[in-house]
């Protein structure tokens, strides 16, 4: 009689095990949804695959993508949310493949583990979107996307995990929450930098002094007819002409092609098939991404020297 007793107690507490069964499989497919989504655009960012072809246009995307909240320690933001999908796919896969008391014990802990991390994502997420709608205003739908996922991560964890001490969810969860949203919204304040320095749609002015050298660079691809097409919002852009320097930056060629940006010319640049900022365009040929003045004298055949 005990025995069988026992017996249905590890029946009774083993039950409810196959629906989270299904719970950490499907969180498994979501994660990986999320690496590929946020391997793709770090790997782009990198130079390592070429553009993406963004639904809903490529224009949000890039702008959101190059914008200062698209970098953090000089890596592209897609990079975090890259680990972060593959921390959840790991945990959400161990406890399906481990044996004996070991998957017991990782998956009561996995489950915390993809509750607060889904809670931190879910949080950092709606920050993004908040930072795409009111400072960018501009939408991607690579992040868009993201966001969906985390959030339904977050969702999953709650409804999969053993949950019997809720006072214990509910004050972590909070913590997490606050953490997160107080630090994610901290970045996110420090990074905006305010429009009234230039005017809305106009690029951050250059800082940098021009020398001799590249004066006469600039001369020499403004006579042979180079073109630089741009967008005020581009961190590239801006790096490009502070290679330059002020002074020889105003003697370039240099096409706005944002639409809104100040006396854009973006129907040109849809026209020229321009996908990514800067390109160049020297002796008829388009080339995309910032340059370093040598590769522009090179392209350009200046035969002057590069030395101050």
């Amino acid at each position: 009689m005990t025995s069988t007793r026992l017996a249905s107690r590890l029946t009774s507490r083993r039950r409810p095990e196959p629906g989270r069964r299904w719970v950490r499989v499907v969180m498994a497919v979501l994660a990986t949804i999320g690496v590929i989504d946020t391997a793709s655009i770090t790997l782009n960012r990198w130079g390592v695959i070429g553009n993406l072809s963004c639904p809903g246009g490529a224009e949000g995307c890039d702008k959101v993508l190059n914008s200062p909240w698209g970098t953090v320690f000089g890596q592209p933001l897609s990079l975090f949310g890259l680990l972060a999908y593959g921390a959840v796919l790991l945990m959400a896969l161990l406890p399906l493949v481990l044996q004996g008391e070991s998957r017991t014990s990782v998956n009561r802990l996995s489950w915390w583990g993809l509750f607060l991390l889904s809670a931190g994502m879910a949080i950092f997420s709606l920050v993004l979107v908040g930072v795409m709608a009111f400072q960018i205003k501009a939408f991607c739908t690579f992040c868009i996307l993201s966001a969906l996922l985390s959030l339904s991560l977050f969702v999953l964890s709650l409804i999969g995990g053993e949950w019997d001490d809720t006072g214990a969810l509910i004050f972590r969860g909070m913590l997490t929450v606050l953490a997160v949203g107080l630090i994610g919204l901290g970045w996110a304040t420090s990074l905006n930098r305010p429009e009234s320095a230039t005017g809305p749609g106009m690029p951050r002015p250059v800082l940098s002094a021009s020398t001799p050298a590249t004066l006469a660079l600039a001369d020499h691809l403004s006579a042979t007819g180079a073109v630089m097409y741009s967008a005020y919002w581009c961190p590239h852009c801006h790096d490009q002409k502070e290679l330059f320097g002020k002074e020889a930056t105003a003697k370039l060629q240099i096409i706005e092609c944002a639409p809104d940006g100040r006396n854009n010319q973006a129907a040109l640049c849809a026209t020229k098939n321009i996908q990514g900022f800067p390109t160049w365009e020297i002796k008829g040929q388009l080339d995309s991404g910032q340059k370093s003045l040598a590769q522009l004298a090179a392209l350009s055949g200046f035969k002057g020297s590069l030395s101050n």
